[in-house]
Formats: C-alpha cells, structure tokens, sequence
C-alpha cells in the first residue's frame, strides 16, 4: 500500500507542475518578446509588469484572437475583453511585447477567469532559457 500511495503522490505532483498556471518569456530576437502562457483554465483577463525593460506596445497572439484588447504603459500590460471572449485553457502565446532592453520576469500577475474569479498564475523562467533548446 506504500508504494501505491507514494506512486500516486508522485503522479499528482508532475501532474501539477506540467498543468500549472503560468506565463513565460521567449525572445524572437528582433526587440520583441512572446509571453508564454500554460493555463488550466479559459482566462477572462489578465494584467502583469515587466521587469528589467520598459514596454513599447504590446499585440497579437491568442488574446487578441479571441477578441482582448490590450493596454500597455512603460511597465503594466492589460488584457480583457468588453464582449465577454475568453481566452481557452491551454497552451500558446498570450501576446507579443515590443520592448526597449531585455527582461528580467514578469511580476505582478494577476489573471481571472471569465466570472471574475482570481486564477492562480506564476511566472516560470525555465521558458526564458529553454524555449529554442
């Protein structure tokens, strides 16, 4: 019976670190930078800081397919939809930021679902290093 529970403790702790929810950075190494998303579920909206430079503007990717608009100031960047879009749960990239220097991470995180709630999101920098490996 020990090894079983052992087993299945080892399964659901790989399980949550594949399936987290989290953002990350690949560069596309022309001055602007992808963020990486891996989320369980639909988000409704989202806002994070950059930090290490400042942001020119932020576009694309599958917010803004699904209908987001988005906001960017030197250093915060909003997304959210007025007709109710979500973006599904999945993997992609959330949007692409056109930025002045290289970033360090992202903080300030804040993401909902489409009813408001607060998702639970961190930022993973294995992404950073690894994403063209």
């Amino acid at each position: 019976m020990s090894n079983l529970i052992k087993f299945f403790s080892i399964i659901t702790l790989t399980l949550s670190i594949v399936f987290a929810n989290t953002f990350s950075l690949s560069d596309n190494g022309d001055g602007t930078w992808n963020v990486n998303y891996s989320s369980e579920a639909a988000m409704g909206g989202f806002q994070f800081d950059v930090d290490g430079a400042s942001i020119n503007s932020a576009s694309g990717g599958d917010a803004v397919s699904n209908g987001f608009m988005l906001s960017a100031s030197s250093t915060t960047v909003i997304g959210f939809s007025l007709s109710g879009g979500t973006i599904p749960s999945g993997s992609g990239t959330l949007t692409i930021l056109d930025l002045e220097g290289s970033p360090s991470a992202l903080s300030g995180i804040v993401v909902s679902d489409p009813a408001g709630s607060a998702l639970d999101f961190s930022y993973s920098e294995e992404s950073v290093n690894n994403y063209y490996s």
